[in-house]
């Protein structure tokens, strides 16, 4: 049932965002101490507390927490339960990662052709980035995909157009189809599996398994030390989050969120109101794509290495599972989820976590974390629906109402705040 008034809810203004919606304020000033923290602490501007590793492990985390928010909007609020936004992820990724090894590559050329007896041609430095890059899977020529690799804003823009196009092509020959449910994130994951598949190829222009590595080093900043550089990245990281909190709560707010959420519970009565049900659903879709996009082109600079298993159909399971156990249909959740399984899966698969002796079998974390996490699903499923961010849910109704004398009952006068307090 639609328990909401589609036709006459008021659309919030802008300005009045914030003060709506107190929660948006207390998650950007915790995102904003969070940020000083980890800044004080780090070794690049700070005390040398916390490790740069553990920097880069903090900034993929809040990029993961990004596309968390990106897949609680397509599925907790329009109930679109995709299986393939990682690919978008991974897209943009690939897309960044791309200008990153080619600019590296080429001051690597430029600086190898140096010492020849005339100065190189643009054909030559070509031809060397080619074979430096491409050698690995027996090529020495660039494919069309790198066309305009050598180019940072077009690399930039690509990083939101092609997940938007893929995402735009895709969602609307489903949605006019009216496929829904469990078929529709079926396709979502064929997708996936698609996508995945052609990239392991040699010849996909993307060098097969081997991937693009080397992103952590940005280019002509060779002398920059990692600890600066991942500190960098860590604040484009929560501005990212923070930019992409906001963005959600406001798209989620006013009549359009209503309606976003109204087609959730009851498409058929949406329609049948008269509104453009596949319009909307396209919308979320399309932008809920070049927001995992952008988050993955601030992931895999961090993480330096990117690869067809990271568009696999599994992680965009585990990404469900994410905003599952974080609360589906909460932002905050969402985010939560994200961090909370992604810090535990460090922990337990990284080798930190010690192993458990039973006598008869020795537990090691590092193959038992995917059975702990798959439990947690199902244990928050049938029993927490709301997962960890109705905690916060469950704080706030304990908490008395405010009354400031309004009315509590059937006549006007009756029952004012002096009484309530009573």
């Amino acid at each position: 049932m639609i328990n909401v008034a589609l036709d006459t809810a008021p659309a919030r203004k802008p300005t009045f965002l914030l003060v709506n919606n107190p929660s948006v304020l207390i998650f950007l000033a915790c995102l904003a101490l969070f940020t000083l923290g980890v800044t004080v602490l780090a070794e690049g501007f700070g005390i040398g507390v916390i490790s740069t590793s553990f920097v880069k492990t903090l900034g993929k985390t809040l990029c993961l927490c990004l596309v968390a928010l990106a897949m609680d909007l397509v599925w907790g609020y329009c109930g679109i339960l995709s299986l393939g936004h990682m690919a978008f992820f991974g897209i943009g990724g690939y897309a960044i990662g791309m200008w990153l090894m080619y600019a590296r590559t080429e001051i690597i050329v430029v600086q190898s052709l140096s010492a020849a007896p005339l100065p190189p041609t643009t054909q030559e430095i070509s031809d060397g980035i080619a074979a430096q890059i491409f050698g690995v899977v027996g090529a020495s020529e660039f494919p069309p995909i790198w066309a305009v690799a050598h180019s940072l804003p077009l690399q930039l823009a690509a990083v939101v157009l092609v997940p938007g196009l893929l995402a735009l092509v895709f969602g609307w020959l489903a949605f006019r189809s009216r496929v829904t449910g469990v078929y529709l994130s079926i396709l979502t994951q064929a997708m996936t599996l698609a996508l995945s598949l052609y990239l392991f190829q040699n010849d996909s222009g993307l060098r097969g398994n081997n991937g693009l590595s080397g992103l952590q080093n940005l280019p002509g900043l060779g002398d920059v030390p990692q600890s600066t550089v991942s500190i960098w990245f860590f604040w484009a990281s929560a501005l990212a989050l923070g930019l992409g909190y906001l963005l959600c709560v406001w798209v989620v707010s006013g009549k359009f969120g209503s309606v976003v959420r109204a087609i959730r519970d009851d498409e058929s009565r949406v329609r049948f109101l008269g509104y453009p049900v596949e319009a909307y659903k396209l919308f979320i879709f399309t932008l809920t794509a070049v927001i995992a996009g952008i988050a993955g082109a601030l992931y895999y600079p961090q993480a330096g290495i990117i690869n067809p298993a990271e568009i696999a159909p599994i992680a965009s399971i585990y990404l469900a599972v994410w905003v599952a156990i974080g609360g589906r249909g909460r932002l905050y959740g969402a985010v939560i989820g994200a961090a909370f399984v992604s810090l535990l899966s460090t922990y337990f698969t990284g080798g930190q976590a010690p192993d458990i002796n039973l006598g008869f079998y020795t537990i090691q974390w590092v193959n038992w974390w995917t059975v702990l996490l798959g439990l947690s699903f199902v244990v928050v499923t049938l029993f927490a629906p709301k997962g960890l961010g109705g905690l916060f849910d469950f704080i706030a109704s304990k908490r008395s109402p405010s009354r400031h004398g309004a009315d509590l009952g059937p006549d006007a006068g009756a029952l004012r705040e002096k009484e309530a307090e009573t």
